[in-house]
C-alpha cells in the first residue's frame, strides 16, 4: 500500500512540478523547444489471497479472549494466546485478567463480528469485538477491532492488538490493588 501511495505522490509531484514550472519562465522562452517530463513508473502491488480454508468460527476468537481475561488461568498458561509471547509476558497477562476484575469489568462477555481475512497478512483475521462488562442496569459496553493469528489448529491474538489491551487493562487497573469506587455526586 505504500509503495503504491509513493509512486502516486511521486507521479503527482512530477506533474506539478512540471505544470507549475512551465508557467515561471519569461517570455523569452522558445516555442519550438519540446518539454520533457520525467517519466516515472508505478509498482502495483496486490494483496495475497485470502487462504482457501474458511474463516474460523467467532467461538474460536473469543475463546481466546475469555481464556485472557480469565483470573482463575494462571499468566504462564495465557502466553501461549499471544502471538510471540514469551514467559516474561505471564505476569503482564495475570495482570490484565486481575485489573478487569478489581475495576468491575467482570463478569465480560465477547462477541466477535464481521470476520475477515487481514489486509496485512493473508493467514490473520481481523474481528468487531463486541465486549459488555460488568453487571447491573448499565453495563460497560464497547467495540474494538482486533487481529488474531493462526498457531496450529488453534487462535492467538496478534502481538499488537495484545499490546493494545494490555495498554487498556493497565489504564483500567491505574496500579491499583481494590477497586475503583465511583465518586458520590453533591447536590
Amino acid at each position: 500500500m505504500n509503495r503504491n501511495r509513493i509512486a502516486v505522490l511521486s507521479a503527482a509531484t512530477v506533474t506539478v512540478a512540471a505544470l507549475g514550472l512551465s508557467g515561471c519562465g519569461g517570455d523569452d522562452r522558445q516555442a519550438d523547444k519540446p518539454v520533457t517530463v520525467p517519466s516515472t513508473s508505478a509498482v502495483v502491488t496486490t494483496p495475497a489471497p485470502p487462504p482457501a480454508h474458511p474463516l474460523p468460527a467467532p467461538e474460536a476468537l473469543t475463546g481466546v479472549l475469555y481464556r485472557l481475561a480469565d483470573v482463575n488461568v494462571p499468566g504462564a498458561e495465557k502466553v501461549g494466546l499471544v502471538e510471540q509471547a514469551t514467559p516474561d509476558d505471564a505476569e503482564a497477562l495475570d495482570k490484565f485478567g486481575r485489573a478487569l476484575a478489581d475495576n468491575g469489568f467482570t463478569p465480560l462477555n465477547f462477541e466477535a463480528t464481521d470476520l475477515a481475512w487481514s489486509e496485512n497478512d493473508s493467514r490473520n483475521v481481523i474481528a468487531t469485538i463486541h465486549v459488555t462488562a460488568g453487571e447491573g442496569d448499565a453495563p460497560g459496553q464497547f467495540t474494538f477491532p482486533m487481529e488474531f493469528t493462526p498457531k496450529g489448529p488453534d487462535w492467538q491474538l496478534t502481538r499488537n492488538t495484545a499490546d493494545m489491551l494490555l495498554e487498556m487493562g493497565a489504564a483500567a487497573g491505574g496500579g491499583q490493588s481494590e477497586p475503583a469506587t465511583t465518586p458520590t455526586p453533591t447536590p
